[in-house]
């Protein structure tokens, strides 16, 4: 099977190829992040990279059996700006069309974010298929919802596993890890542990309710937004904070300092180190 990855990143696509034991005989990706490129190559050597997705020169017809790829995400997503087709980023969905359809392979794969109907739709008008709905928090120890649109038939939802945080987390002591990143990196959660906004009487959230998180919380004689509480000043702060029985929320390449997930057990919380963001990547350690 020859296999043409666009936007490949660190080429997590070869990964899954490869558990679900699929044999491919060439696999060429179009990347332009140098650090993602290493990446791939460190593990997968064989690799071709291509680089940019807008100045390849275009396979020929039939030469390409499976063309897959998670477009630029950030115009799409309920987290950024909703630009949707105005983001030039995610307007490189339509280099992902082109591609399509002059190389015209046996199977295709798009994945994406969650996003507003009428641009889900957009593509789905552009592909010919319906998305399929799937939560990776099945198969992983976090949250992440995302849609994918492809020709693939019979594809199910996966089987949930039941993993929770404290299958990938390494043994350390919470008030002994390492500090991997800048900032604090474990301390004491200040307020107290609850479960449910009803529980926090005069407290006011400071972190969105995620199934099994534990939330934080500080006093405060009015109401704080959730999202942007981070911004008032005088109070000790401390976000995204999670239970090891519980899920992470989706990790994201940007969440350093207060916004990376830290996770909670006995009072204390910690981030989560670089073994265990690949552990819930569902990556090899190591990768």
């Amino acid at each position: 099977m020859n296999v043409l990855s666009l936007f490949d990143g660190m080429s997590c696509g070869q990964l899954a190829l490869e558990r679900a034991n699929i044999n491919v005989d060439n696999y060429f990706a179009c990347e332009i992040d140098k650090y993602a490129i290493q990446i791939t190559q460190k593990n997968f050597p064989n690799t071709f990279q291509w680089g940019d997705v807008t100045k390849i020169k275009v396979p020929t017809e039939g030469s390409i059996d499976l063309l897959m790829g998670g477009s630029p995400c950030q115009g799409f997503s309920f987290a950024g700006h909703q630009l949707n087709f105005d983001d030039p980023r995610s307007k490189l969905f339509f280099d992902f069309v082109d591609i399509l359809e002059k190389v015209k392979p046996k199977y295709f794969l798009l994945e994406n974010v969650r996003m507003k109907k009428e641009s889900q739709d957009v593509i789905t008008k552009y592909l010919g298929v319906e998305p399929i709905a799937i939560n990776s928090a099945l198969m992983s120890a976090q949250n992440r919802n995302r849609l994918y649109w492809t020709n693939i038939p019979n594809v199910t939802q996966p089987h949930d596993k039941g993993i929770v945080l404290s299958d990938i987390l390494e043994d350390l002591p919470f008030d002994e890890a390492p500090n991997y990143l800048k900032g604090t990196w474990c301390g004491r959660v200040r307020g107290d542990l609850v479960k449910s906004v009803d529980d926090a009487k005069a407290n006011c959230l400071t972190a969105s309710m995620y199934k099994g998180q534990i939330p934080t919380f500080v006093k405060s004689k009015k109401p704080i937004q959730v999202g942007v509480a981070n911004d008032i000043k005088g109070f000790d702060i401390i976000k995204r904070v999670y239970s090891p029985q519980g899920k992470s929320p989706t990790l994201t390449t940007m969440q350093g300092g207060h916004r990376q997930p830290k996770v909670a057990m006995d009072n204390l919380y910690r981030k989560l180190t670089p073994l265990e963001c690949e552990r819930l990547q569902t990556l090899p350690d190591n990768y």
